[in-house]
């Protein structure tokens, strides 16, 4: 009898463990796969610093700190530090690599920064990071991430779907709303990257039914990889399968740059119709040889500037709402939609081509 009570109080024994080990595993598990924090986590409210502001320190980490877009957006960073008396730093991978930001995020975390204001390359890889810095009391904030869980506000200059629609009606004034067209972006892991992409498509397909996008409409034609010379072997690949490709868009500020001068090389300049992204010093040229057509972007300095304003106004206590001013033109009386977060529209798009590209000096 006492066998057998013995051999069934191990069996229940064994069978709690089990169940012990089970639970430990999946928290372990969800911690590590980077999923949604819960509410208190995503609260703005329990971010309030008790420092004063000239004890916080504030990490903005960009997609790759040495490209031209991303020096742009130091200006506005460091100029809201200087201004406001707060300590903001800028870093970043030196290319556009997803696992290299991972570990760029995780050592200021483990500095003890006091707010991250992150631009992802993948926001689904770095997920886990940011809910880790959420737990030690780090306010998150994002940019170009309107799917990203782990973060406070995520900060956009326009919607995506207003962009991508800017994006195509640009080139199909200069394509004459006829012919065949292909669109590149740096990542498809990039969710602003493929959501000005189907806009772009979408917009097409609503209004210039006489254009036509190649590889059977598929999204994107290419991949750059944040890189002008991946940008220009693509390019050249596809202007070499489709020769009678009229028009190129690139959602990349690496993009248009490696298009351009695949166009270029081809013999191709005034036939291959071009409309991009990035930043007009780097475009100046091609603007007015006229191998780029037009350049739509939002000022880089001043999302830098709108990021580290509400990561500031986070710690400060300030409840970010509908038509809260960031002290930044173009985000002074921003939206507020909630999706996958809350995400803040402000207006800022610009439109450059060789008629105003002079007036500008970034």
């Amino acid at each position: 009898m006492k066998k057998k009570f013995f051999a069934l109080f191990l069996v229940i024994v064994m069978g709690l463990m089990l169940a012990a080990c089970s639970s430990e595993s999946g928290s372990s598990e969800e911690a590590s796969s980077g999923g949604a924090a819960n509410k208190d986590l995503l609260n703005p409210a329990n971010y309030k610093s008790d420092k004063d502001k000239s004890e916080w320190t504030i990490g903005v980490v960009t997609k790759d700190n040495t490209a031209a877009w991303f020096k742009r957006m130091e200006v506005g960073v460091n100029q809201y530090g200087e201004e406001m008396n707060i300590n903001v730093i800028q870093k970043g991978p030196a290319n556009a690599d997803a696992a290299s930001q991972v570990q760029v995020i995780e050592d200021l975390i483990a500095q003890g920064v006091d707010a991250l204001a992150v631009v992802p390359i993948d926001p689904g890889a770095i997920e886990a990071s940011l809910q880790n810095a959420l737990s030690q009391g780090i306010a998150v904030v994002t940019h170009e991430a309107s799917n990203q869980e782990n973060t406070l506000f995520d900060v956009e200059a326009f919607t995506s779907a207003d962009f991508g629609a800017s994006l195509m009606d640009s080139l199909a004034g200069s394509m004459g709303e006829k012919g065949k067209y292909a669109m590149m972006v740096g990542y498809t892991t990039s969710t602003t990257h493929m959501e000005y992409a189907e806009a772009q498509k979408a917009r097409q397909e609503e209004a210039y039914p006489e254009m036509e996008l190649i590889n059977g409409g598929e999204v994107p034609s290419a991949e750059s990889e944040e890189s002008v010379d991946g940008a220009y072997e693509k390019a050249k690949e596809l202007l070499k399968a489709y020769p009678d490709l009229k028009g190129f868009t690139g959602v990349a500020s690496t993009d248009s740059p490696g298009i351009a001068n695949a166009v270029e090389e081809l013999g191709l300049s005034g036939k291959v119709n071009i409309v991009g992204v990035g930043t007009p010093n780097e475009f100046s040229d091609y603007i007015k040889a006229g191998t780029i057509n037009k350049l739509l972007l939002w000022d880089p300095k001043d999302a830098g500037y709108a990021m580290v304003s509400i990561a500031a106004k986070i710690l400060a206590g300030e409840e970010i709402k509908e038509g809260t001013d960031l002290g930044v033109t173009g985000y002074e009386s921003v939206q507020i939609i909630k999706g996958t977060n809350k995400t803040i529209i402000g207006n800022a798009p610009l439109k450059i081509d060789k008629n105003n590209i002079d007036e500008y000096d970034f």
